[in-house]
């Protein structure tokens, strides 16, 4: 009774019920990475699925077992590496390629819930794109878990052919008369 006397006297009653009931909009907006797979495939529908294999549990094709989603767990959850920058999913796909660092089958996603170990697949399907068809996924997935990075271009746009150079003018006279 004494402690919730000087609770209320504190004030920090107030201050506890603004933090536990008030809205949080940012968070909100966000989107867990169980549910991004489903977002890469709208946005990338040629990328490889990769979801014929058999589940252990029931025996059926685990058809929400996707390369982009063992792609996602196996960055954010077996690396630890942040989902909001370039740099780490570059890392992860030379991960696949052979390119970085060593994957190993006995952590890699789906391993324990599918009766033939994925990882080989997932790494030839990964080899078979194209480089562009690559960055087009790093993008598509950097904007998704970081939503105010659209301001970088989008797979789909080609980048803007760089100007060609041209020789610098020289200062002509009487040019400080011109900011007048």
């Amino acid at each position: 009774m004494v402690v919730s006397v000087i609770i209320l006297g504190s004030g920090a009653d107030k201050l506890i019920y603004r933090n536990l009931f008030s809205i949080q909009p940012a968070y909100a907006q966000r989107i867990t990475p169980s549910d991004v797979w489903q977002v890469v495939y709208e946005q990338l529908p040629d990328f490889p699925r990769e979801n014929r294999y058999i589940s252990k549990e029931n025996g059926k094709v685990a058809e929400n077992n996707t390369l982009a989603n063992r792609l996602i767990r196996y960055h954010i959850y077996t690396k630890g590496r942040a989902p909001i920058y370039r740099l780490d999913w570059k890392l992860t796909l030379a991960d696949y390629l052979g390119a970085n660092e060593i994957m190993y089958d006995t952590t890699y996603p789906g391993n324990d819930s599918l009766k033939e170990n994925p990882m080989e697949g997932d790494k030839a399907a990964i080899a078979h794109l194209t480089r562009s068809q690559r960055n087009a996924l790093v993008q598509v997935l950097v904007n998704i878990f970081n939503p105010t990075s659209q301001n970088t271009p989008s797979p789909n746009t080609t980048p803007s052919p760089s100007p060609t150079p041209t020789t610098p003018q020289l200062p002509q006279r009487g040019g400080a008369e011109l900011l007048r």
